[in-house]
C-alpha cells in the first residue's frame, strides 16, 4: 500500500555503480552493514542520516537489485529492496550466494517478492509499517475529487471553458462508502470518513457497521480497496462483483492493482454503468508508474482506455509519499535491520 515519505549530503556518488557508504558509528560497538537497493536521493539522505545515529552503516546502491549486482551486498547479511521493482527468483539466488539472509522491503506489501522461494534459500523477508495517514488523506482526496468530478473540471478550465458540468457532484456526507481492509491504513479512512457524517460499512466483525461482502458491494456508494493482495484477494472485484454495485456508484483503489479487475472495470465505466473511479495502483503498473513515459510507448492499453475516461482519475502510486511516511519507512527498515542481527525477529 499504498506508497509513501535531504540535502545534497544525500546524494550517491556519481560512479558507474551508484554507490556510497555512510559514515560508522560513533559507537565502540561496530556499525551493522545494511545494502539499500533502489534508493533514491531523498532516502539516501535519510538512511545516512539515521542510519549511524542507530548504529547502521547503510550502503547505498542506487539501483534496483538484480541477479548481476547483487553482489554488492557482499558483506552484508540484511539488504532493503523498494516495491517499485519486482525481485526475481535469480535475484534471491544471487543475494543468497552473496551472503543475504536477511530483506526488509521498504512497502507494507509483499507481492513483488516470492517469499516461499527467498525462504528456500535461505532468506527471511520482512516489511515496515508507515503513516497510515499519508494513504488514508490521499484515499479521501480521490473520493472527493471523483463525486466533484474534478477531473472533467480541471480540464475544461485549463481549456477556459468555464461553464458548470452538467452533472453536478454529491457531498460525502449523502453517500455510503463500503470499506474493504480495516487494517491501520482502512482505519485511518474510517476516521475520517466520520467526519464528513457519510454511512460507512465493512467487512469485518471487529466494526459495528460489519456488513456481508455481498451487502457492502450491492450498498455502497462509492468502494474503496485497502486489502493486502494475496492469491485469495487477487481480482475481489471481479465482474460478477462490479456487475452487482450500485448503479453509478464509484471505485477507489490505493491498495494494489490486482485487487481489481481492470477489464471488468473498464466494462462497467465505458457502458455508463459506474459513476466513475479513482485509482492509484493498477495492474500492469510495473515499468510504467515511476518512470518518465512522455516520449515512450508502452503496452498497457487498458490504461490507455481508462485516462481517455472523463471520470476515471489515475496517479501513479503516489498515496504513500510524503515526507512523514518516508522517515517512518527509512527509521523502521533500520530497525528491522538491527532486530534480525538481534535474533529478534526470523
Amino acid at each position: 500500500m499504498p506508497s509513501s515519505e535531504l540535502g545534497s549530503s544525500g546524494e550517491a556518488a556519481t560512479g558507474h555503480r551508484g554507490r556510497t557508504k555512510a559514515e560508522p558509528s560513533s559507537s565502540s560497538l561496530p556499525a551493522t552493514g545494511l545494502a539499500v537497493f533502489g534508493c533514491g536521493q531523498d532516502e539516501a539522505a535519510l538512511f545516512q542520516e539515521m542510519g549511524p545515529r542507530l548504529g547502521v552503516a547503510p550502503t547505498i546502491i542506487e539501483a534496483a537489485v538484480c541477479e548481476t549486482n547483487a553482489e554488492l551486498a557482499i558483506g552484508n547479511r540484511c539488504v532493503s529492496v523498494n516495491h517499485k521493482t519486482p525481485i526475481t527468483n535469480p535475484s534471491l539466488l544471487a543475494l543468497s550466494a552473496a551472503g543475504v539472509q536477511y530483506i526488509s522491503t521498504r512497502s507494507i506489501g509483499y507481492n513483488h517478492i516470492d517469499v516461499e522461494y527467498a525462504e528456500r534459500v535461505g532468506i527471511s523477508v520482512g516489511n515496515v509499517a508507515y503513516s497510515p495517514d499519508s494513504v488514508a488523506d490521499y484515499t479521501l482526496m480521490l473520493m472527493l475529487m471523483a463525486v466533484r468530478h474534478a477531473k472533467s473540471t480541471v480540464r475544461r478550465t485549463d481549456a477556459h471553458d468555464y461553464r458548470l458540468n452538467d452533472t453536478r457532484g454529491k457531498e460525502l456526507r449523502d453517500l455510503t462508502v463500503g470499506v474493504i481492509g480495516t487494517g491501520r491504513i482502512g482505519t485511518a479512512v474510517i476516521d475520517r470518513l466520520r467526519g464528513f457524517g457519510c454511512r460507512v460499512l465493512t467487512h469485518d466483525n471487529r466494526s459495528h457497521s460489519h456488513v456481508s461482502f455481498d451487502e457492502l458491494i450491492e450498498l455502497s456508494d462509492i468502494v474503496t480497496l485497502h486489502t493486502p493482495l494475496t492469491a485469495d484477494t487477487h481480482h475481489l472485484l471481479d465482474r460478477h462483483r462490479i456487475e452487482r454495485m450500485k448503479p453509478g456508484a464509484y471505485i477507489v483503489n490505493t491498495g494494489r492493482g490486482p485487487l481489481l479487475d481492470t477489464e471488468a472495470l473498464l466494462a462497467a465505466l465505458e457502458s455508463g454503468r459506474l459513476g466513475g473511479a479513482a485509482l492509484d495502483v493498477l495492474e500492469g503498473e510495473e515499468g510504467i508508474f515511476y518512470a518518465d513515459c512522455r516520449n515512450r510507448h508502452f503496452e498497457n492499453e487498458a490504461l490507455v482506455r481508462l485516462q481517455r475516461l472523463p471520470n476515471v482519475l489515475i496517479s501513479p502510486h503516489s498515496a504513500y509519499d510524503t515526507e512523514h511516511a518516508l522517515k517512518d519507512i527509512v527509521e523502521n527498515t533500520l530497525i528491522n535491520c538491527l532486530n534480525f542481527e538481534s535474533g529478534r525477529t526470523a
